[in-house]
């Protein structure tokens, strides 16, 4: 991969080492990389294949390229320089949105996603953000369970998406 790499974390017992990179390669901007997190577009494994057509729109509808500073941020967890999980942020002035939040099926269930959500919060935190915030599916069982383990709250609806039917935020405390 391009760029530069620093080691933030890593999920339980080892597993999966979570990743910040500077797609410019410069090292300096990330002396503390859990909160000062830049990234390239990560390649992830897929479940099944996807057609291009279906990338295209997803890129349209999901766009990412605003994840990094001063923006936002993705953090991607690897492994073995295998991509792994994913967490992302977009800043909104005192409030950010989680997104891309995923975890190979794999590593689900070692703690790799309350690692990737740890630090997105530090990451947030040094942005000056108070409030996190997503919109998920109830379908997303396991997801919606770490949130609300992670201390996050359910909330009213804060937007319109139509695919979302739960809405959580969490007050960062500094």
């Amino acid at each position: 991969m391009p760029g530069c790499e620093r080691r933030v974390g890593q999920g339980s017992e080892g597993d999966g080492v979570l990743l910040a990179f500077d797609p410019d390669g410069g090292c300096g901007a990330l002396d503390d990389a859990a909160e000062r997190a830049r990234v390239h577009r990560p390649s992830l494994p897929s479940l099944r294949s996807v057609r291009e057509d279906e990338v295209d729109r997803a890129l349209t509808d999901e766009p990412f390229d605003d994840l990094v500073e001063p923006s936002g941020v993705l953090l991607v967890a690897s492994d073995g320089g295998q991509a792994v999980g994913c967490a992302g942020a977009r800043f909104l002035g005192n409030v950010a949105e989680l997104t891309k939040v995923f975890v190979s099926p794999t590593r689900r269930g070692t703690g790799l996603g309350a690692a990737l959500l740890r630090a997105v919060e530090a990451a947030c935190r040094e942005q000056g953000v108070a409030v996190l915030r997503l919109d998920t599916r109830a379908a997303l069982a396991e997801a919606c369970a770490l949130y609300e383990r992670s201390g996050f709250e359910r909330v009213a609806p804060f937007n319109a998406d139509p695919y979302a039917d739960r809405w959580y935020r969490k007050v960062l405390e500094p």
